[in-house]
């Protein structure tokens, strides 16, 4: 019925049952291949919030295995890493122990040519500098975990509403800036339990298409058979789909970009055109990247087959 460009996961924890903040070169290895069954061309394993030693460990795994990769598998471009430099009022299920200030001098411990994004919170940059040298390395900025309404020196903001200062009708927050600066592209988990479908029809009003990033955050249990599993210092739970800690906190997706563009079509949310522009042809122009697949969808908006060029 239609054919796209591969799909980016430009945010993902980890899938198949496999969790990039423990596993080894072979196990990346066998998620991009994995990933690429399922329509995705390129992804950035995302490096959360932990000790510098375990995230310095875990960059440079990801570094080998970029070493490693194959041609037909779904291409490792980089690092994005979501934390430890966040606001502890935002925590999410990042463990509040391991959160840092935004200090270049911490960075420069596991500073590496592998990070491609970095998420943080930009309102705790208190001396205006190490958002700066992030920039002048070349470093996406993407605020999340944050309070911050001045998104200015932000590239984009990550899974938008959700871990941010919301909406308010009488004051500025992270949200409101977010939906109203034309310049800052979005990420946003479509999977429906994270955002409600009715917030994802105002969000695609009001947000230019080319501006969404459509997003997994697909944890480890995302495409297994897996019930719980420790993540971030807990057990995370799968209780139909939804994937939460112990206190009913809801974590990342269980499921992948083909599932999200599928649950926004099948609910008439988004074209499914417009679903893949959003999962592929934006981050493919955002990150300077070819596709070294074709993905063809067939009418009941799933992945007929795909096809490596």
């Amino acid at each position: 019925m239609f054919v796209s460009n591969g799909l980016v996961e430009q945010h993902i924890h980890g899938a198949f049952g496999y969790d990039f903040m423990n596993c080894s070169v072979d196990d990346i290895l066998t998620v991009s291949e994995l990933l690429s069954s399922c329509g995705v061309t390129a992804f950035f394993p995302t490096i959360m919030t932990d000790s510098l030693d375990v995230i310095k460990e875990r960059i440079q795994i990801v570094k080998q295995a970029m070493q490693k990769q194959k041609k037909k598998a779904a291409q490792i471009i980089g690092v994005h890493l979501e934390g430890p430099f966040i606001n502890l009022d935002k925590l999410g299920i990042h463990e509040k122990k391991h959160v840092l200030p935004l200090k270049i001098d911490l960075f420069k411990q596991i500073e590496d040519d592998v990070i491609k994004m970095v998420t943080l919170a930009p309102e705790l940059d208190i001396e205006s500098d190490f958002v700066d040298y992030l920039k002048s390395k070349g470093i996406k900025i993407s605020v999340g975990h944050s309070v911050a309404t001045d998104l200015s020196k932000a590239d984009q903001v990550t899974h938008l509403y959700n871990a941010m200062g919301t909406f308010s009708h009488r004051e500025k927050s992270t949200v409101i800036s977010a939906l109203t600066d034309d310049n800052i592209n979005v990420e946003i988990i479509a999977d429906s339990m994270h955002v409600s479908d009715e917030v994802l029809k105002i969000t695609f009003k009001q947000k230019s298409i080319e501006k969404i990033l459509l997003i997994s955050d697909a944890l480890p249990l995302a495409h297994s058979d897996i019930e719980q599993q420790k993540f971030a210092g807990g057990t995370i739970y799968n209780r139909n789909g939804k994937l939460t800690n112990i206190d009913g906190v809801l974590a990342g997706s269980s499921m992948l970009l083909c599932d999200i563009i599928k649950n926004l079509a099948d609910k008439n949310l988004l074209k499914i055109e417009d679903a893949t522009i959003c999962a592929s042809s934006n981050q493919l122009k955002y990150h300077n990247i070819s596709s070294n697949l074709k993905v063809y969808w067939t009418d009941s908006n799933t992945i007929d087959k795909i096809e490596f060029i």
